[in-house]
């Protein structure tokens, strides 16, 4: 079954993917772990708090990892780190954290499998020195050059970088590829097919001359001119009574016809120049969502239907949604909690009914399990629960004092104004109190919030039912809603719902497939 995973991918691909179980991995791994994830609040008393996840590279997990390296007969790997160590110690804690995983997504790909590494010009030349060692230097298959954006006209003092790199392997030398075709464009076909027949058709002349002039079975004279072809005589002397094979003049050297309309384009070559970076209906915000034709072009060039795609740092889970799009099964794994949120998000709002079933793991799925996540760390229960509301954390990551609120949501309660409501989010774990509440109700006005949730493991207590019934109601276009609201765990996995707009906005919804544009609005406040 399709599956997300919440977690280190280290973790998931050692205690859940079997060996030589994935087609096709692409990663577009962080450079360090400061990936900002939370961007899509701009308000002021947050911006403090704005940090990626739990940093897992940490001074410790680094030594770890290198000594774990020492020990996996990886002698090659463990030296060539020691020396990034030396000359390159700005790259050397990313790298050795990212050895440990290219090794374990080597251990899961087929041996037919394709690996495709995406990273910027700043990590390409050290990554790849990795990879030639976990898949051999005869395995390394193309350095592509993706042109990500126009460049900047601000930089006059370097040649700007507007190029991401993307670094393909494979196992060994039989492995899956499909040609691909990129869709020519106007000034080419204008320029290549400048004749037109009398049906209106365009189309261009080709060679055809055999470049191997050791052919005698192919040497022949025809329309009295004496070479070696491409094909044989009949076969040539059929095209031309097709009208497809034409001499322009007497004495001149027959030529084909390819037509544009049975052209498939051209084929691609490691430099991608027409895929533009995701923007308008695509866009969901995300700070390094990749196109989905970028990710189209690669699953179909190295996989097929029913395959598997693995993407082991899925961020707003494009590489999933092209490949539900193509029929292919997949795998996703992420780190943060607001990642796997987006994509169950996305998945729901492009294919609606049709989606295949998925699952997601790593999160809980009972009210036991809720609480022992909570012992474990209060702070990654927290930011599940939000999630669950597709709600932005404002203290993601952080263990410092929330103020009143651990997050916010925004919901379309006016298409045609465009007017949206806030909600504020408190989370409670441990005891709870009247002041709890109270604080809720305090921090509405100062985060320009109409709405309060109370999320509780504890029961709440009898005053504090008494301020959520005081506070009365909030009106809006067509419905009235409690300002304040509480919602136990209990009630959560009893399917209790609580009263909100339905069109959450938090997340920028994705386009739903076959169907108009719908809102997608700026989430900045």
């Amino acid at each position: 079954m399709n599956t997300l995973y919440l977690g280190d991918c280290l973790n998931v691909l050692r205690d859940n993917i079997p060996d030589e179980s994935v087609d096709l991995v692409y990663i577009d791994p962080p450079f360090n772990s400061k990936r900002d994830y939370n961007i899509f609040f701009d308000d002021k008393e947050i911006q403090t708090q704005r940090i990626a996840f739990e940093d897992t590279w940490t001074l410790k997990n680094i030594q770890d990892s290198l000594a774990e390296l020492n020990t996996l007969k990886t002698d090659y790997l463990y030296f060539l780190l020691l020396a990034y160590k030396k000359v390159a110690p700005h790259a050397f804690p990313y790298l050795t954290m990212m050895s440990l995983r290219i090794l374990e997504l080597h251990r899961v790909l087929k041996p037919t499998g394709s690996f495709y590494l995406h990273c910027d010009p700043t990590m390409s030349h050290y990554l790849k020195t990795v990879c030639d060692i976990v898949f051999g230097e005869k395995n390394y298959r193309n350095e592509i050059s993706w042109k990500r954006s126009n460049p900047k006209s601000h930089n006059i003092n370097n040649i700007p970088n507007c190029r991401d790199i993307i670094l393909r392997y494979t196992k060994i030398e039989k492995f899956i590829y499909n040609k691909v075709f990129e869709p020519l464009n106007e000034d080419y076909i204008k320029k290549a097919y400048k004749y037109v027949d009398g049906e209106g058709r365009r189309y261009r002349l080709l060679p055809l001359l055999n470049p191997n002039d050791d052919r005698p079975n192919l040497t022949y004279e025809f329309l009295g001119i004496k070479r070696v072809w491409r094909w044989t005589k009949e076969r040539m002397q059929k095209a031309y009574e097709d009208g497809v094979v034409v001499q322009l003049k007497k004495g001149a050297v027959p030529q084909y016809k390819k037509y544009l309309d049975e052209s498939e384009g051209r084929t691609i070559t490691n430099d991608w120049n027409d895929i533009e970076q995701a923007s308008g209906n695509e866009s969901l915000g995300y700070p390094t969502q990749k196109p989905k034709a970028l990710l189209e072009r690669i699953i179909q060039a190295s996989s097929n239907e029913g395959d598997t795609v693995l993407d082991a740092f899925c961020g707003c889970g494009t590489t999933i949604d092209a490949a539900e799009a193509l029929h292919r099964n997949w795998i996703g794994v992420d780190i943060s909690p607001i990642a796997i949120s987006l994509i169950k998000r996305r998945l729901k709002d492009t294919y609606g009914e049709h989606l295949n079933k998925f699952e997601v793991r790593g999160t809980p799925t009972d009210e036991q399990s809720a609480i022992e996540l909570w012992k474990q760390n209060p702070f990654a229960f927290q930011d599940w629960w939000l999630t669950e509301f597709e709600v932005f954390s404002t203290t993601y990551g952080t263990k410092g004092a929330d103020k009143g609120i651990d997050g916010l949501a925004q919901y379309l309660v006016d298409y045609k104004k465009q007017e949206v409501i806030r909600a504020a989010f408190q989370v409670k774990g441990g005891h709870i109190q009247s002041k709890d509440i109270d604080a809720l109700l305090g921090a509405l006005d100062k985060h320009k919030c109409g709405l309060g949730v109370f999320l509780t493991i504890e029961e709440p207590t009898k005053p504090m039912m008494d301020t959520v019934a005081g506070s009365g109601f909030v009106e809006v276009p067509g419905h009235k809603y409690p300002k304040l609201q509480i919602l136990t765990l209990k009630d959560y996995f009893q399917s209790k719902k609580l009263k909100l707009p339905k069109d959450n906005i938090t997340f920028k919804a994705a386009q739903l497939k076959g169907k108009k544009k719908q809102n997608q609005m700026d989430l900045g406040v």
